[in-house]
């Protein structure tokens, strides 16, 4: 009889924090930038250099633990975490073991069968990146750029409450928009700036006890973390219906190949040898602190998206994908509060912007028009200054370099031709050279006016209101 068996996931996830220096450090964090140009004594583990915590780090830490429902650790320390390897430049990594600055927290979310559940969060805790590799496989040789060493990270420790690759997604998604909206990271799968590391075993429906887990890194997207789920849940079942073991180790999973392949048997806290770093004082928090904090937090998604079924009048599904970004969202009210009516600047917003987004690949975070210049756009179209054609037009080029749409439609002269006389003329020229239409017009089918309509149109280089075109040509035919 063939054994039923059940999945449990806990994850770990580093989220690159958005400060503009390192987190013990005055190095630039900026993404992008020359190998090891982003580099001093204390990021690169020099003798006697002294690393000093960033304040900017534990105010994003103590942000993300409130809004992730954790108690915060008034009184916590760093510790060493001793490794050798060559990206690793001091042979420790500053962080968190034995008083992380959150615990016992938790977030909600939505499951498939459209229920709630509880995602249990065991731990936050602060600590440094490590460099980079690159290995060239021409050269056969690895070189080392220490620009991310010492960027600083939050490691969030979720308890292994998942059961299958939607909940791992869902959690994954729900504190994704959480960190946004707080402005302590960007999360960019694609940059690195939000990585996950899954922890997985699987046991008989029923069992009690957990089963050998294993840990799978090198995930850098939703798509990579959904499929090496499946694949390794499918390959310890097979392990252990032909008898064999599961054993506790890391794993690499390569999307390329989709097969995960050993790496290291799995450490334990005590491989590590942690002790509490002699270089970094203790942090207290005090109460006028965390109440700073506190007052701080934004409104986050669930609030907004019951605000705006009560204050704009648009429909459910543009509010989800509008706050489904906080960038988005912000661009969204900005402009409304410019004069623009919500329901245009929804218009826009899901449908012209969100087809250049995906048209360039790109995230609603890299959106660079302004609310003022979208907000007098919508007024130029509204006013019949210019014409829907040439909005989009006009909108293209604001995606693009955030122009003025004024000074825009001025200088292209994309203004639409009111003057009667100029518009009776051409519409006169267009129904003297296509008799043809004309004819199936007058004998009953409607849709031949559309063609004159586009004639006249492309005749007067759409710069012609089609309202007023198709009005005038039904009152000549």
């Amino acid at each position: 009889m063939t054994r039923e068996y059940e999945t449990v996931i806990g994850l770990e996830v580093h989220v690159e924090l958005a400060t503009h220096t390192k987190i013990f450090c005055g190095c630039s964090t900026a993404f992008g930038a020359v190998p090891n140009a982003h580099t001093c004594p204390v990021c690169t583990g020099m003798p006697g250099s002294l690393p000093v915590l960033n304040k900017k780090v534990l105010e994003h830490a103590v942000a993300v633990g409130l809004a992730t429902n954790c108690e915060i650790t008034r009184y916590c320390k760093f510790d060493r975490k001793n490794y050798f390897y060559p990206d690793n430049p001091q042979n420790y990594q500053i962080s968190q073991l034995y008083l992380p600055i959150c615990r016992n927290g938790y977030v909600e979310i939505e499951t498939a069968l459209g229920g709630r559940k509880k995602v249990g969060i065991h731990e936050i805790h602060m600590e440094e990146d490590a460099g980079k590799l690159i290995h060239d496989d021409w050269e056969d040789v690895s070189l080392v750029d220490y620009n991310r060493s010492g960027v600083p990270l939050l490691e969030i420790v979720s308890e292994p409450d998942m059961r299958n690759a939607e909940e791992v997604i869902a959690y994954l998604e729900k504190l994704r928009l959480i960190i946004q909206y707080l402005r302590a990271s960007d999360c960019k799968l694609q940059e690195g700036s939000m990585r996950a590391d899954v922890n997985l075993s699987v046991r008989e429906a029923g069992a009690e006890t957990y089963g050998i887990r294993t840990e799978m890194k090198n995930l850098g997207s939703f798509r990579a973390i959904s499929r090496a789920i499946e694949g390794e849940k499918e390959r310890q079942i097979d392990l252990l219906e032909s008898g064999g073991k599961v054993v506790q180790e890391t794993r690499r999973w390569d999307e390329a190949k989709e097969t995960s392949y050993a790496m290291r048997s799995k450490e334990d806290a005590q491989d590590y040898r942690y002790f509490p770093d002699p270089d970094l004082v203790p942090v207290r928090i005090s109460d006028a602190f965390l109440e700073e904090i506190k007052n701080r937090q934004p409104e986050f998604r669930t609030e907004k998206m019951q605000r705006y079924k009560t204050e704009y009048d648009i429909p459910d599904y543009d509010i989800e994908i509008i706050t489904s970004s906080k960038h988005m969202a912000d661009l969204f009210e900005e402009t409304v509060a410019c004069g623009a009516a919500p329901k245009k600047v929804s218009n826009w917003l899901m449908v012209e912007t969100l087809r250049l987004l995906k048209e360039k690949g790109l995230d609603p975070e890299d959106i660079r028009f302004s609310p003022a210049h979208l907000a007098r756009l919508i007024a130029l179209a509204e006013s019949r200054v210019i014409n829907s054609t040439v909005a989009k037009e006009v909108f293209e080029a604001m995606f693009e370099e955030d122009v003025d749409p004024d000074v825009y439609v001025e200088e292209n002269g994309l203004k639409m031709v009111s003057e009667e006389g100029a518009l009776l003329k051409t519409v006169k020229e267009v129904i003297a050279a296509n008799p043809k239409s004309v004819e199936d017009y007058r004998g009953g089918k409607e849709k031949a006016i559309g063609f004159l309509v586009g004639q006249t149109m492309k005749a007067m280089k759409g710069k012609a209101d089609p309202g007023a075109v198709g009005k005038l040509l039904k009152e000549l035919l």
